[in-house]
């Protein structure tokens, strides 16, 4: 089974120079945890909403006058829409990445796949609960 089989397609997109108060707005909208950052239709970052938190708003910034830039983790890993599903796990759980831009072979985001993705479209209860466990595990160096 290939990624795009199991991927979710529409995706919600913010700009590095929208404010964080837009993303946390947006992923309250439609009840996300986490955005990809896009520029000139090109992905550059991703945003998590402890990103905001952590980054942001514990330093004390001003969420309606940061940008999304400022916390935003620009170290993308992401995956393309014809690798196998189950290698795709398994790079999940070495990177620890619960959600992951799917991008086709132009770099271009076409959609995100999540471990739940994984776990319910392949059936496959071992890779789901293997790739949970790696996920889960504590912070690895080499994050």
């Amino acid at each position: 089974m290939q990624v795009h089989e199991l991927m979710t397609p529409d995706v919600e997109v913010i700009r590095p120079d929208d404010t964080l108060q837009t993303a946390a707005k947006m992923m309250a909208d439609i009840d996300a945890g986490i955005l990809p950052v896009g520029e000139n239709d090109r992905l550059v970052g991703m945003i998590t909403d402890r990103d905001i938190t952590v980054r942001a708003v514990a330093e004390g910034r001003d969420p309606d006058k940061t940008m999304v830039r400022e916390a935003m983790s620009d170290a993308v890993r992401y995956c393309f829409e014809d690798e196998d599903a189950e290698e795709v796990a398994r790079k999940m759980g070495s990177w620890q990445i619960r959600r992951l831009p799917v991008l086709n072979r132009d770099k271009r985001l076409v959609g995100i796949v999540s471990l739940g993705d994984v776990a319910v479209e392949t059936g496959d209860e071992q890779l789901a609960g293997n790739t949970l466990e790696a996920v889960s595990e504590p912070n690895q160096p080499d994050r």
